[in-house]
């Protein structure tokens, strides 16, 4: 077991026992401790006084320890890039689990973070700037009554939280509440989906929803699940006309759609925030949101892209009756045409 160190006035007072001749037997009873006395004793013997012990001591243990983590010149450079690309530090130190032929770095996530707390690195570049909300975090949202409550979908859907295919849906409102997004996100894989309505009423936010869900192959999706917006408030004929289930939450519960809560809250860090008006902008734009996004691994995905997992879930889904060389292919032209 390690014994406790002396402090400089215990070697003080050890060096005023050796001048006054006490014995070192003595020196033990008082000191409480054996060996580290004869360490100091046998120091002394050497003509040296407290103070070189001291010194020495502090020498030998600033070689203690492990040696700080350097980052090498390709490293730095190649972390800097990815933040730019709106990575975050714990998808850069660890996508090489997932992909063999990504850098693999010398150091994990948690140095990566103090490295950037010690200015190696711009907190702005961070997903979310050097800043989070607190825990517990809730938003108010205006009450309005839906038929179809979230409960239930855990009734017409049991396994809801492990099958494929259970969209959150929600709007991003634009500058002055004149314009908005449409965004969905799927949970197994993580992907999100964004469009651009004529405008944030109900028939346009519809017909948006519908034109996607058509170009789909039948109950490609299994049910979609929204906020209270009055924006939605046409669910009836999106149900009818794509024949999927429409849930909704209860008012002010954002937590019960977290991931397309959380994908808007990144959305609107990285491209679409609230100054913006959506109507100046393209369809093209706005779906190259969601695209960037869908080729950053992410952690909860064993720091696989939501593209990747997107793909893997649809090619078991088909029983792996077709490619996923050619899933994919048709992923990337289905989902992510602003990339094509």
């Amino acid at each position: 077991m390690a014994h406790k160190q002396f402090t400089m006035d215990d070697i003080i007072l050890i060096e005023k026992y050796y001048l006054a001749d006490v014995t070192t037997s003595r020196i033990i009873e008082i000191m409480g401790k054996k060996q580290p006395v004869y360490d100091v004793i046998n120091f002394f013997k050497t003509g040296k006084n407290s103070k070189e012990f001291w010194e020495q001591r502090k020498t030998k243990q600033s070689r203690c320890g492990r040696k700080r983590l350097k980052l090498s010149v390709e490293e730095e450079g190649h972390v800097e890039h990815l933040l730019r690309q709106k990575w975050s530090l714990d998808m850069i130190a660890n996508h090489h689990k997932a992909d063999s032929t990504f850098l693999a770095f010398s150091m994990g996530a948690t140095t990566l973070y103090r490295r950037v707390r010690e200015g190696m690195f711009d907190k702005h570049l961070l997903p979310m700037k050097g800043k989070r909300k607190p825990n517990g975090h809730k938003e108010k949202r205006g009450k309005q009554a839906f038929t179809r409550n979230i409960a239930q979908r855990k009734i017409d859907h049991p396994n809801v939280e492990k099958e494929f295919g259970h969209l959150e849906g929600d709007t991003i409102v634009g500058l002055k509440h004149k314009s908005a997004v449409v965004t969905f996100a799927e949970p197994l894989s993580k992907m999100i989906f964004t469009f651009k309505p004529a405008s944030r009423k109900a028939k346009d936010v519809g017909r948006v929803i519908t034109d996607w869900l058509n170009h789909l192959p039948a109950h490609f999706f299994k049910s979609l699940t929204f906020d209270c917006g009055k924006e939605f408030s046409n669910w009836k004929d999106i149900s009818n006309a794509n024949d999927i289930d429409i849930y909704f939450c209860d008012p002010g519960t954002p937590s019960q759609r977290p991931l397309n809560e959380n994908s808007n809250g990144i959305l609107r860090r990285n491209g679409l925030p609230k100054e913006m008006d959506f109507n100046k902008v393209s369809e093209t734009f706005i779906q190259s949101m969601s695209d960037e996004r869908n080729r950053i691994p992410r952690r909860s995905l064993g720091f696989k892209t939501p593209m990747q997992v997107f793909v893997e879930e649809i090619h078991n889904n088909l029983g792996q009756a077709i490619s996923l060389a050619s899933l994919q292919k048709w992923a990337e032209r289905t989902f992510c045409p602003s990339a094509v």
